[in-house]
C-alpha cells in the first residue's frame, strides 16, 4: 500500500494481492487503513473484489460506494473490465454515469488516474 498525491490529490493504494473485497465491512476497514494518510481517495485493483462485485444485482459495489460515500470518501476502481463490461449493460452504464460525474471513477491503469485527476498521463 503506498499513497501518492495525484493534482492535488492524495490517493491511498490499496495493495493488488489480498483477500476479495466485497461488502460494507471491507469498505469500512480499507477506510481505517487511511487514517493518519491524509487521503482524499482510494485507489483498489479490480482484481481485488470478489466476482460478484460487478454484478449489480448482488448490491456489492452499491453498498461499497455507498459505506465510502459515506464517509466522503473517493474511490478509484483501476484495472481492465472489458470482460464485465461486455456483459451488462447495467455495468456499462453505471461506470459510464460514474465517471461522468467524477467523484468515484473507473479508470484502466494508473495513468488514466492522473488524467481523470486533471494531471498529463
Amino acid at each position: 500500500m503506498t499513497v501518492q498525491t495525484i493534482n492535488g490529490v492524495t490517493v491511498y493504494f490499496v495493495a493488488k494481492t489480498g483477500p476479495a473485497l466485497a461488502s460494507e465491512q471491507d469498505a469500512l476497514d480499507i477506510l481505517g487503513e487511511t487514517y493518519g494518510t491524509g487521503a482524499d481517495m482510494i485507489a483498489v485493483p479490480a482484481e481485488r473484489f470478489g466476482p460478484a462485485f460487478f454484478d449489480l444485482s448482488s448490491r456489492q459495489a452499491g453498498h461499497f460506494f455507498q459505506k465510502l460515500q459515506n464517509y466522503q470518501m473517493r474511490l478509484a476502481i483501476i484495472g481492465d473490465l472489458v470482460g464485465a463490461l461486455s456483459t451488462s449493460k447495467a455495468l456499462r452504464d453505471f461506470v459510464g454515469e460514474t465517471n461522468r460525474i467524477g467523484h468515484h471513477l473507473f479508470v484502466t491503469d494508473s495513468a488514466a488516474l492522473e488524467n481523470a485527476l486533471g494531471g498529463a498521463a
